[in-house]
């Protein structure tokens, strides 16, 4: 191997932002953590505030009454139903607000 081409390996702080330091060897001397083992909810058994239920609430403002698209064509009327429904729409009795053509 050749040699002083590696780096220096020295004491180290790993800090995370509960205050818990753990102090290691590594390449770096300082490490800033957000979340360790100490105060991980995985590891601790305690449940941070997270805000689920309010993301569900945009979304159903956002989406819940538009229909959702499937991609898919709608199924084929036959011209027997079609020619029927038309034919109750032209039977309709026109309403006093409608305005004639």
């Amino acid at each position: 191997m050749k040699k002083n081409i590696h780096p220096e390996f020295q004491e180290s702080v790993f800090s995370c932002a509960c205050g818990n330091e753990i102090r290691t060897r590594s390449l770096k001397e300082e490490y800033k953590l957000e979340i360790c083992a100490g105060c991980h909810p995985f590891f601790t058994g305690k449940q941070k505030l997270v805000d689920s239920a309010g993301r569900v609430e945009r979304f159903m403002k956002k989406y819940g009454d538009n229909p959702i698209s499937t991609g898919k064509k709608p199924a084929k009327v036959p011209k027997k139903a079609a020619k029927q429904v038309k034919e109750v729409k032209a039977k309709k009795p026109a309403s006093k607000t409608d305005k004639p053509s």
